[in-house]
């Protein structure tokens, strides 16, 4: 049997006072705590010597406790681990402290008040999503990690890590590490045309703690929202968490129907937005409707939050620039992760704040995570700098359009009378829509039973779509992965 470490002994509580002898109290505490279940079968204890230390009393009471142990049973040694908790304790030394325990137990069942939570966490509950099961062909927002470069990665890694530097291992600043906030500014002003310093760079886990931050900074409780009709839902969750009302807008081959938005969503402080490459129908925001939406929030003193979750990724041109570029009165907070070029796990991304707000963005990231691991802020400076996040990219590029032409030609082959494909000039996802009156919910759940993974449209909604559909991710899927995932989802339908 695997003997556990002894660090972990609960604490000891002995009365120096009482008239109970010390190595009487000692034997009933660790009798209760092996019967309790505290000190589980196998599970080294301290040396004689270490735990009379750590108690501060002399070692003889301690002895005479675990002689009594022995010979009780509860105690036995391990050639090499020393003193353990016994295997096996006889049932009928468990089944009085079990019964009397069950009997409390039912008690407090009788007695206690209802467990009450928030209306917000209430809404947060959602149904199993079984699509997340399989890390092939077709799950959603993982990149190629079989092309990761790896070793180039864990050089770098080693070299902070050998002997870091103080300020690394310390509290850090909750903007983020200076470097890599540089670094981040200088990427953004070359790759995607957004206008910002060093100084306005958030650092952040994740596009997801971004817009957690930036609704909590934005919006108080019951504040309308335009949300895109299909959209995010990462996004339906930070906006529920703030409280915010959500006004669905539609989207058509123009990104979101501005018009639309001001006819339902009157007085709203703020939208959510993903312009160049909307999540999850694929299609890019026209200029005039970018404008348009600028100009609405001029007007209205409103917010955008631009999400630009995989914008490196475009292949029917060059990438299109931010809305936040085009942005004259400082309206924009353009949130965006590393999450989608690199790798999931490494929880680092970054939002783009309007220098007036800088001072409540950083008050309210120290309130939520103090600061980002600075290990990898400072590892993914390096990576930036000498040139490897850039090459990342180009040779991701080219791979995830690749690998799309597999994809889209797989079901125009094999489903090109059931599925509608749509959205695959960037990202690393597509849409195939179903036909009418198809569940993708049910269909989803087949998949799954396949091992495939295959996102419902419907679960990007706030109101039941008119007509289904599948979120396919070809960015970790093979071409092989690619084709056999096709074909057994043509089984599922």
């Amino acid at each position: 049997m695997k003997r556990l470490s002894a660090s972990f002994l609960p604490p000891i509580a002995l009365d120096v006072s009482s008239d109970t002898p010390m190595y009487h109290q000692l034997s009933d505490w660790f009798r209760r705590a092996i019967i309790d279940g505290q000190l589980r079968p196998g599970q080294r204890v301290p040396s004689s010597r270490s735990l009379a230390g750590e108690l501060k009393i002399s070692r003889i009471p301690v002895l005479s406790a675990y002689e009594q142990l022995y010979a009780e049973g509860y105690l036995e040694t391990f050639v090499g681990a020393g003193t353990c908790v016994a295997r096996s304790i006889p049932d009928e030394t468990l089944k009085p402290a079990n019964t009397k325990a069950a009997n409390a137990k039912r008690e407090i069942l009788e007695q206690r008040a209802p467990r009450r939570i928030s209306h917000r966490a209430a809404l947060m509950h959602a149904p199993a999503q079984s699509w997340l099961n399989n890390l092939e062909a077709f799950r959603v927002g993982v990149p190629a990690l079989d092309q990761f470069p790896a070793g180039v990665w864990s050089k770098l890694v080693n070299r902070h890590t050998r002997k870091p530097p103080i300020d690394t291992m310390v509290y850090g600043d909750p903007m983020g590490y200076m470097p890599f906030r540089e670094a981040i500014a200088e990427y953004l002003g070359t790759a995607r045309a957004v206008r910002c310093e060093a100084s306005q760079i958030l650092v952040t886990t994740g596009s997801q703690q971004g817009l957690q931050i930036a609704t909590h900074v934005l919006l108080d409780p019951k504040e309308r929202v335009w949300m895109e009709e299909p959209g995010y839902p990462g996004a339906h969750q930070a906006l529920m968490t703030a409280g915010a009302e959500l006004i669905p807008v539609p989207v058509d081959q123009d990104g979101m129907d501005v018009t639309a938005g001001m006819r339902r969503g009157r007085g709203a402080r703020a939208v959510y937005i993903t312009p160049s490459h909307q999540f999850p129908l694929g299609m890019t925001m026209s200029a005039t409707r970018r404008m348009q939406l600028l100009s609405w929030a001029v007007r209205n003193g409103a917010w955008i939050i631009e999400d630009d979750y995989d914008s490196e990724y475009r292949f029917g041109g060059r990438p299109i620039a931010s809305l936040q570029g085009l942005d004259t009165d400082a309206r924009v907070i353009y949130v965006g992760t590393f999450s989608k070029v690199m790798f999931p796990a490494l929880r680092l991304g970054y939002v783009v704040v309007p220098k007036d707000l800088v001072a409540a963005f950083s008050a309210m990231r120290d309130a939520i995570d103090t600061f980002s691991s600075t290990l990898y802020q400072v590892v993914m400076t390096d990576f930036i700098r000498e040139g490897h996040f850039a090459r990342h990219i180009r040779r991701t590029r080219v791979l995830y359009m690749e690998r799309r032409a597999v994809l889209v030609d797989a079901i125009g082959k094999q489903m090109g009378d059931r599925l509608e494909v749509i959205g695959a000039e960037a990202g690393m996802q597509l849409v195939a829509l179903l036909k009418p009156g198809v569940d993708d919910v049910a269909v989803s759940r087949k998949a799954a039973l396949c091992g495939v993974s295959a996102r419902p449209l419907s679960t990007c909604c706030l109101n039941p779509p008119a007509r289904g559909g599948l979120i396919l991710g070809y960015g970790n899927a093979t071409a092989h992965e690619i084709r056999d995932g096709v074909r057994k989802l043509k089984t599922c339908l």
